[in-house]
């Protein structure tokens, strides 16, 4: 199974009053770490968008929040793909703390393969054979 790890510290402008990690951030390291992802298995999507006018739009998202992020915290986001289906794509983020290896959020996103070249009707499709053989290798499944 490939996974990708984005480390980060956790700074002043991330926290709410507080003073713990505002949780829209999650959402956004999340998101940032999913394009990481796909860009580790060589699939760039902004590529996928402007050569072959797919796009692997947000179908679901959530998080659970197990511990509190504080100011100057050292983390490791690590994604994984946790399901793969005929049109969507599920990744597993998991954020814990470097040093002690505490988990503190669990999230995911699911993404829906879509086709965009009409402007007026963006159109659920199957992941394409050549980006579900892609998928499917990350995912640690033989191709």
């Amino acid at each position: 199974m490939k996974t990708n790890i984005v480390e980060r510290k956790i700074m002043w402008g991330d926290l709410d009053s507080l003073g713990i990690v505002f949780y829209p951030r999650y959402y956004e390291w999340i998101d940032a770490s999913g394009h990481l992802f796909f860009e580790s298995i060589s699939m760039n999507l902004v590529n996928l968008w402007r050569e072959r006018r797919l796009v692997f739009g947000l179908a679901e998202t959530s998080c659970r929040y197990l511990r509190t992020g504080r100011y100057h915290c050292e983390i490791r986001i690590i994604t994984d793909i946790s399901a793969l289906e005929k049109k969507t794509v599920t990744l597993r983020h998991t954020i814990r703390e470097s040093v002690s290896d505490v988990l503190m959020v669990e999230g995911l996103e699911k993404r829906i393969c879509m086709d965009v070249s009409d402007p007026e009707n963006f159109r659920a499709i199957p992941i394409p054979d050549d980006i579900f053989g892609v998928l499917n290798k990350a995912k640690g499944n033989i191709v």
